[in-house]
C-alpha cells in the first residue's frame, strides 16, 4: 500500500499544457477520486501515475521512492498496481479463469497459487459461479467484476480505476459503487478513481482532488470540499455551490464579517478584510421572518425577487435574483408559488468565505498544503 506523493508534475501535448505542476499526497489506504469535467486532466494525472505516460516535469514518488522524474521512469509492470479501464480490457476468447490467470502466469506463479488466488478473487467479487465463462456470455456489471479481479489477483498495493462506470446503467452504477467500497475495504489496497460525476467520487471516496484546466484546485475529504471550499471554483462545482461578491469586514475566531450589498452577515470563514467570495449551497437559504421593511438590511439576511419556480418533492424550488447585485440567481426551496417579480427575504443560515484571489497552491480547509489527510 504505497503513500503516494506527486510534486509539480506536469504533462503537454502539443505545447497545451495536460497537468500543471500539480502537487499532493495522500496516506497509505486511501480511497482517492480524481474529479474534474472533460479535458481537464485527470486522465493524463491517471496515466502518469501508471507509468503510461512520461512526465515533462516534476516528480512522482510511491513510499517516498521516485517512480518518475530527472533520473527517469520505473515501468508500469514495476509499479506494483492493477489498472481497470472504461472499456474492461478483457481477452474476448478467455474464459473469466483465463482472463484473471493471464497475470498470474507472467508473475510465473505455481499452478497451485494460482488456483487459490483465482477462487479467492472470484469469491471476493461475488463471482464464484463464473469461472468457466466467456466475456460475451457475461453482463456490463460482471465483467467490469471480472476486471476487478483480475487486478485484486495481482496483490497490488495501488489500483486505478479509469472512469469505470461509464459504461454501465444508473442501477448498475449504484451497485458498483457499493462494490468499489467493499472492496476497498477488504483489500486494503490504495484506489484511484477517475471521474466526471461528483456524485460517484462523494459516495465512495475518503479523499477527493478537484481538477481545472489541468491544476489541481483542492485535495480533501468530501465535506472539506463542500463545506470548506478553497477556491471559487470548487465552491461553484461541488453540489452545485453559489458564490457571491463581497467585502470582508473583520475576520477573528472562524468568523467573516461581510457587507454584501448593504446587508452585514457573519459567516465562517478566515479570509482577510478585503474582496471576499461568500460561497453557499441551496441548504443553507431558508426564507427569512418577516420582520418589516428593512429586514433586508439584517444581519445574516438579503433580498431577492422570485424570476422561476417549479414544484418538486413538495416545494417550490425557487430561483431568485439577488437585489443590488449584478450576479446570477439564487437557489431556495419555498413553501408556496409566488408571483415572478415578488421580493423574497432571504436567511443564511451557512456558508463559507474565501478571498477572492485565485491561488496557485491547492489546498485543505485551514489553508494548510494539499496532503490529504486521512478522515477521522
Amino acid at each position: 500500500m504505497p503513500q503516494l506523493a506527486a510534486r509539480h508534475l506536469s504533462k503537454a501535448f502539443n505545447g497545451v499544457r495536460a497537468v500543471d505542476a500539480v502537487s499532493f499526497s495522500i496516506p497509505d489506504g486511501a480511497f482517492l477520486a480524481l474529479l474534474g469535467p472533460s479535458g481537464c486532466g485527470k486522465t493524463t494525472l491517471l496515466r502518469m501515475i501508471a507509468g503510461l505516460e512520461k512526465p515533462d516535469g516534476g516528480e512522482l514518488l510511491f513510499d517516498d521512492v521516485a517512480v518518475a522524474g530527472p533520473r527517469g521512469v520505473l515501468p508500469p509492470e514495476a509499479r506494483r498496481l492493477g489498472m481497470v479501464f472504461q472499456s474492461y480490457a478483457l481477452w474476448p476468447n478467455m474464459t473469466v479463469r483465463g482472463n484473471i490467470e493471464f497475470g498470474l502466469k507472467v508473475q510465473k506463479l505455481a499452478p497451485d497459487e494460482r488456483r487459490r488466488r483465482i477462487e479467492e478473487v472470484l469469491e471476493v467479487v461475488g463471482l464464484s459461479g463464473y469461472a468457466a465463462r466467456r466475456p460475451h456470455e457475461l453482463s456490463g456489471g460482471q465483467r467490469q467484476r471480472v476486471a476487478l479481479a483480475r487486478s485484486l489477483a495481482l496483490r497490488p498495493g495501488l489500483i486505478l480505476l479509469d472512469e469505470p462506470l461509464a459504461n454501465l446503467d444508473a442501477h448498475l452504477r449504484e451497485a458498483m459503487l457499493a462494490e468499489f467500497r467493499r472492496l476497498h475495504s477488504v483489500s486494503g489496497a490504495t484506489f484511484i478513481f477517475v471521474t466526471h460525476d461528483q456524485e460517484e467520487a462523494m459516495a465512495v471516496a475518503t479523499h477527493v482532488a478537484v481538477m481545472h484546466r489541468g491544476r489541481l484546485e483542492q485535495v480533501g475529504t468530501p465535506e472539506d470540499l463542500y463545506r470548506r471550499p478553497q477556491s471559487e471554483v470548487v465552491a461553484r462545482f461541488i453540489g452545485r455551490g453559489r458564490t457571491l461578491p463581497v467585502e470582508v469586514l473583520a475576520s477573528a475566531d472562524g468568523l467573516c464579517t461581510l457587507d454584501l450589498a448593504g446587508a452585514v452577515l457573519k459567516v465562517a470563514g478566515h479570509a482577510p478584510a478585503g474582496p471576499g467570495w461568500l460561497c453557499f449551497h441551496a441548504s443553507d437559504l431558508s426564507p427569512a421572518p418577516q420582520r418589516g421593511p428593512l429586514a433586508g438590511q439584517l444581519a445574516g439576511q438579503l433580498a431577492g425577487e422570485v424570476v422561476n419556480q417549479i414544484f418538486q418533492n413538495g416545494v417550490y424550488a425557487s430561483e431568485l435574483a439577488p437585489l443590488g447585485i449584478d450576479v446570477e440567481t439564487i437557489s431556495l426551496a419555498l413553501p408556496e408559488r409566488l408571483a415572478p417579480g415578488t421580493r423574497v427575504e432571504v436567511q443564511l443560515s451557512g456558508g463559507w468565505v474565501i478571498p477572492r484571489r485565485s491561488s496557485a497552491t491547492p489546498t485543505l480547509a485551514g489553508g494548510t498544503p494539499a496532503t490529504a489527510r486521512s478522515p477521522a
